[in-house]
């Protein structure tokens, strides 16, 4: 939690817990302390939406939050996300298909 609070998300921390429960949240660790976290509700049989990405703003821009989401597309496709303006970049190399949706994008990975 303290990774998503760091990143200013709004994340409902009991929703956390059943996402933890559930085996929808990937976490990347250095030395045993987590450094970033990706949490996913599932949709479909195999498929999944991210509900929230955060790295440590000390390990931002090292590839981490990337990883993240290649492993959740291991695990889930298709793989889908709401975000703002400002993050379509990191989506689009990622190759989501991204599409505009009002002051927001969806994107999505097949």
């Amino acid at each position: 939690m303290r990774v998503l609070d760091g990143a200013n998300l709004e994340v409902d921390a009991t929703a956390v817990e059943d996402r933890i429960e559930a085996g929808t949240v990937v976490v990347a660790d250095d030395a045993n302390r987590i450094v970033g976290a990706l949490v996913a509700v599932p949709r479909g049989e195999t498929g999944a939406h991210v509900e929230a990405v955060a790295v440590r703003r000390r390990r931002r821009g090292q590839g981490i939050g990337s990883r993240l989401v290649r492993a959740a597309a291991e695990r889930w496709r298709p793989l889908t996300a709401n975000f703002d303006p400002g993050v379509k970049p990191f989506y689009d190399d990622l190759g989501f298909d991204c599409e505009r949706r009002g002051e927001r994008y969806r994107g999505v990975l097949e």
